[in-house]
């Protein structure tokens, strides 16, 4: 036998049994977990450069399906194509994607799920592909509406006051927040963690209640240290905070859960005057994020923006979905370039606009919109619900959780926003570029990346018509076709460096990643 032959066939069958034992391990899946969606080997690898694919479609017969390898063309550009790419165009660095560990999903995972099911589903939420990969992760602090009751972390009898915040205590999220929020951690070291209230202490507002009512001004130094010490005894328990925001929505006074009014000129002086200050000189300060709230309504960070000592603490934006349009975070951004825009809440739902099922509105809508108008990150609202949307006390009475987990059989069920959020996390890893991409529409939109690490593209079309669309895309001088499906999500993925390597180079490549991957420790100091 000719050397190369021998060489072929070593790395053929050591190719066969590394997809076997991918294919054992597979198999390994705790009672009542059903399996995850697996990004899959191909079965035999192309004989020419190509693009991999993996596919959506509204109606939920495919869900991030692997689809056939592409083939790749190499050929001088023109930019006639319908997607042209150009990599020489850089936008926002992406951190990540994630969803809310609220109090209602955190009792869900400890309450409804063995110990084996917790870990395989911990695993399969933070872990690198094929988990979903998700690295952020939003708190609340104290009670949201999707917690079992009101609280916040320094409750009084009324008519007491503690000034000095000798009574604050983590006692409410020891039971299962803080355990949770440790495994999460064990599994993904990497998680950052975004941390919000609903609603000051009440003996600090003016109606005494934590539900409605405004911060008294009195008290504005106070709740920054309230704050701190939050910031603080999660540090005590092994938990580093990432970024803050002061209030959520705080344009927005819910009449049946913990909330409260929070004006802008207010908002400026927490930030500038003692909760920037508060954390200035520490080595590893938490980020402060303004406004978390709605698209409607920019000029409300941009007021606080135009506060000169709030803005020299402010590190970004924090947006929601449910009012108005992501071209918001644009406009903010061309006022103030060096300040992030993040989306730290969207909640899908059973309600009526959602009946045809919610995977394009979110891939589409949400991810794709709040991308390519400079979002660094996207969170979604609760990780875990149950059947009957909650356990929730007060609030949104039809709000789905990322996935739901069956309150009899601890059966976890992933939904279309998993889905969306898959076609992203899965593919566009943290420290990914945006790059340049023709806006097509009105029925394809599309957001193309680059990953920092091997230099690979990723590609998200979505086609929102209910006939098929064929694409053209061009990147340089590479160049595929594909036909879009009615109303369906398309991920590709493509090196344009192995682009024009035989099957041959691309196997020895690939045996040689399996064999020697390349870690932290390979690769030298990193980001903790």
């Amino acid at each position: 036998m000719k050397k190369g032959q021998d060489t072929s066939g070593r790395i053929a069958i050591a190719l066969v049994t590394l997809l076997s034992v991918c294919a054992l391990a597979a198999l390994r899946v705790p009672l009542r977990l059903p399996a995850a969606p697996v990004l899959q080997l191909p079965l035999a690898m192309p004989t020419g450069p190509a693009v991999e694919l993996w596919l959506s479609t509204q109606d939920r017969r495919l869900r991030l399906a692997r689809q056939p390898d592409i083939p790749i063309s190499v050929s001088p550009a023109t930019g006639a194509a319908d997607i042209v790419i150009d990599t020489s165009r850089i936008f926002q660095s992406i951190v990540g994607f994630g969803a809310a560990m609220t109090d209602s999903s955190a009792w869900l995972i400890r309450n409804r799920l063995n110990s084996w099911q917790r870990l395989a589903f911990l695993r399969e939420m933070f872990g690198p592909p094929p988990g979903l990969n998700l690295n952020l992760l939003r708190l609340t602090i104290g009670a949201s509406d999707f917690s079992l009751q009101p609280y916040t972390l320094d409750d009084l009898p009324a008519g007491q006051v503690d000034a000095g915040l000798a009574h604050f205590n983590l006692a409410a999220d020891l039971e299962y927040v803080i355990p949770t929020l440790r495994e999460a951690l064990a599994i993904n070291p990497g998680l950052r963690l975004i941390a919000t209230p609903w609603s000051a202490p009440a003996w600090m507002k003016s109606n005494d209640s934590l539900i409605g009512g405004t911060l008294l001004a009195q008290y504005e130094s106070v709740y920054a240290q309230y704050l701190v010490k939050y910031v603080d005894a999660m540090r005590g328990q092994g938990i580093a905070i990432w970024a803050l925001t002061v209030q959520n929505e705080p344009a927005f006074l819910p009449l049946t859960y913990p909330g409260m009014a929070l004006p802008a000129d207010a908002r400026a002086r927490i930030i500038g005057q003692y909760l920037g200050p508060a954390l200035a000189d520490r080595s590893t300060r938490p980020l402060i994020f303004g406004w978390d709230h709605n698209w409607d309504d920019p000029a409300q960070p941009l007021a606080v923006l135009g506060d000169a000592d709030a803005r020299r603490y402010l590190d970004g934006i924090a947006w929601h979905c449910y009012v108005g349009d992501p071209a918001a975070q644009s406009r903010v951004h061309r006022a103030w370039p060096r300040k992030d825009a993040y989306v730290t809440e969207c909640s899908g739902g059973d309600w009526e606009s959602a009946k045809n099922g919610e995977l394009l509105w979110f891939a589409r809508d949400l991810l794709l919109g709040s991308l390519r108008n400079w979002a660094r990150g996207v969170v979604y609202w609760n990780l875990a619900l149950d059947e009957n949307h909650g356990p929730h006390h007060g609030g949104c009475d039809n709000c789905k959780g990322m996935v739901t987990i069956d309150s009899q059989s601890g059966v976890v069920s992933r939904n279309d926003e998993y889905y969306a959020f898959a076609h992203y996390s899965c593919f566009v890893l943290p420290g990914a570029v945006r790059v340049w991409s023709t806006d097509t529409g009105p029925d394809l939109h599309n957001v193309a990346f680059r990953n920092a690490e091997d230099g690979s593209l990723v590609l998200v079309v979505t086609n929102g018509a209910k006939t098929a669309h064929a694409v053209g895309v061009e990147q340089g001088q590479l160049h595929f076709q594909y036909t879009m499906p009615p109303e369906s999500v398309a991920t590709f993925t493509w090196n344009p460096d192995y682009a024009t390597e035989t099957w041959e180079q691309r196997a020895r490549r690939l045996l040689e990643h399996a064999l020697h991957p390349a870690g932290p420790d390979a690769a030298g100091d990193g980001e903790p």
